[in-house]
């Protein structure tokens, strides 16, 4: 059932607002408000560390660091159950991409995440996590 509510919103937030819903393409601000809630309520909820989470972690390393290959394929064998699927890219002569597909629960994605990211040889690491609603 959709059920309609009233939003009061200063003129200059609104034109920021109707700029962002033009250049993501959504029709009504209906669909762009509904969307934004939907992510704010999934993002609280993987604050939550028990809560079950898909994500990616994205790495960028120098491949000429010693042993890092090896140390980072080592971490993704110790969470052989969250780990769904990795992809390698070779950005350059010195360095490498890989994106690792993940699912489990958000303190040990996160945990994945902090182990890589403190390897000698780790340029950078973001990752990002969502969850299904039901």
């Amino acid at each position: 059932m959709i059920q309609r509510f009233g939003v009061s919103i200063d003129a200059e937030l609104l034109k920021k607002f109707d700029k962002y819903i033009e250049k993501k393409g959504y029709i009504t601000r209906s669909e762009a408000i509904r969307d934004l809630i939907r992510d704010a309520l999934i993002q609280d909820s993987i604050a939550q560390e028990d809560v079950d989470v898909f994500g990616t972690i994205t790495v960028i390393f120098d491949h000429d660091v010693r042993g890092i290959t090896e140390k980072i394929t080592h971490i993704q064998h110790h969470y052989v159950d969250e780990i769904r699927a990795a992809v390698h890219v070779h950005v350059d002569e010195k360095n490498c991409l890989e994106v690792v597909i993940v699912h489990g629960k958000a303190r040990t994605i996160k945990e994945i995440a902090d182990r890589i990211m403190s390897l000698r040889g780790v340029k950078n690491v973001k990752f990002q996590l969502t969850k299904v609603e039901v």
